[in-house]
């Protein structure tokens, strides 16, 4: 690995299927791996695949995977040279990464300065709109005075969204679709935010309805950046992402190159460095999209992208964010095919999506061509229940989107991740969907098929007991 600034050792300051994703990527760099762990997850498989373990404080997030101090103190005792947050947990934190930085470690991920700026939700919709980018109508930064608020969106039209500047998930988000609800709605919002985020600040945005959620994968050197195409995550419940695929059907050649070079725009304007992602919100009847937000950091669905582009964006990020420039051209980054992937939680669909941690057993992964199943399983392995519930993604490839489907429903038939629910079920009768198939969907597709189909999902899991 010949980096301007040599990593020898990593640490993997996260849990569950990312840290053994960035242990696997380590690997490919024949760098020595060091897992920080919470007292929760000390048998977990990426304890078990780690070169080192370091333990970090007790299971509760706050005091392990939340705690800088503890995570600063585990790579400086392990003779780490860097840290890779993965996502979640602190990946988005700017005091985290100039922490690292302070401490004379390499932050696998954008400088603290390029996370405040993109991590605002208000100050990257500024950035945008700066670097040419189209943004939703809007407030032009944080709102405070409430009959200010109200006035801007009356003016813009309701229905609006109010959404928290910090943070991500779905939460510190509310919909007014009145004048009266926009009173009411604002405050929890704000309040939501803070507890939420440390952050009661929000910002008002036209809401775009029926739109897709189609977003492009960049890299950056912190001089140059390219893209990866676009992936589209429309199918989502409560606002956070279930299934996703690359590229999107719905965007023509036309449309993606606009979209994707505006990606890279507002990915140079920040001197971005790293993996990060920029959302849009696409209307495809219109051809129009609109910026949302930066995600600075790896994706929970970057391997479809990987899938489609032969690449592997943890071991470029990593190379990146070492000093190494990009080492590539845009006219070499060629897609194929496409690719699906869906979020496998301890979750039973048939009850509200109950979080039922367990003990796996009975564990049968499918394999065969265009198959990829990023985890953190092991027969035997008791979920801890102090985290998300992200047991892992199911991926697939196929020459075309149709076959890509098919074969996501022949391997969904084939997973057994036995000793508790899991939102398979729900992935399987999306499959059979013939909205699904036929792409006809968008952001709220999902929650009307929910109040609709809950009994197909319910059969289906009795099915497989």
């Amino acid at each position: 690995m010949s980096q301007a600034r040599q990593i020898r050792k990593l640490l993997i300051a996260n849990r569950g299927e990312i840290a053994c994703r960035v242990i696997r990527a380590a690997r490919e760099l024949g760098l020595e791996t060091v897992q920080a762990v919470s007292e929760a997850d000390t048998e977990s498989l990426a304890a078990r695949m780690a070169d080192e373990v370091k333990l970090i404080g007790a299971p509760h997030p706050t005091k392990s995977y939340l705690n800088s101090g503890a995570i600063l103190s585990a790579a400086r005792d392990s003779c780490a040279d860097a840290i890779h947050p993965g996502y979640g947990f602190l990946s988005e934190n700017a005091g985290f990464a100039d922490a690292v930085k302070q401490a004379g470690l390499v932050f696998i991920g954008p400088p603290g300065e390029t996370i405040r700026i993109m991590g605002d939700k208000a100050a990257a919709r500024a950035q945008a709109r700066d670097a040419g980018v189209p943004t939703v109508p809007g407030s032009d930064g944080l709102v405070t005075d409430m009959d200010d608020a109200l006035t801007l969106a009356e003016t813009i039209g309701f229905p609006v969204m109010i959404k928290a500047s910090a943070g991500g998930g779905g939460r510190g988000i509310r919909v007014a679709e009145n004048a009266g609800e926009f009173r009411r709605l604002a405050p929890q919002a704000s309040s939501e935010a803070a507890a939420a985020f440390g952050d009661s600040g929000i910002y008002v945005e036209k809401l775009i309805e029926n739109a897709r959620h189609v977003e492009v994968q960049v890299l950056g050197d912190g001089f140059d950046a390219v893209h990866f195409f676009e992936r589209e995550c429309s199918l989502q419940r409560r606002r956070q992402k279930v299934w996703e695929e690359a590229p999107s059907a719905a965007v023509s050649e036309a449309v993606r190159a606009r979209l994707c070079s505006a990606a890279v725009d507002l990915a140079k304007s920040v001197n971005y460095r790293g993996a990060g992602t920029v959302e849009f919100l696409y209307n495809d009847a219109t051809g129009e999209f609109y910026f949302i937000e930066m995600n600075t950091r790896i994706q929970v669905e970057h391997p479809v992208t990987e899938m489609i582009c032969g690449t592997d964006l943890v071991v470029d990020m990593i190379r990146v964010c070492a000093g190494e420039p990009l080492g590539l051209t845009q006219d070499r980054i060629i897609r194929t095919g496409h690719a699906i992937e869906v979020r496998l939680n301890a979750e039973d669909p048939a009850n509200n999506f109950m979080p039922f941690p367990g003990i796996v057993n009975g564990l049968r992964i499918p394999e065969g061509d265009g198959i990829r199943f990023d985890h953190m399983l092991y027969d035997g392995y008791a979920i801890p229940p102090f985290y998300d519930s992200l047991l892992g993604k199911l991926i697939v490839w196929a020459p075309d989107r149709a076959q890509a489907v098919f074969r996501l429903r022949s391997a969904l038939d084939r997973l057994e991740i036995g000793g508790l629910p899991t939102t398979a079920p729900l992935f399987t009768a999306l499959a059979d969907s013939a909205e699904v198939q036929a792409n006809a969907v968008h952001t709220g597709w999902m929650e009307a098929w929910l109040e609709q189909n809950t009994d197909k999902i319910t059969r289906r899991r009795e099915t497989t007991e």
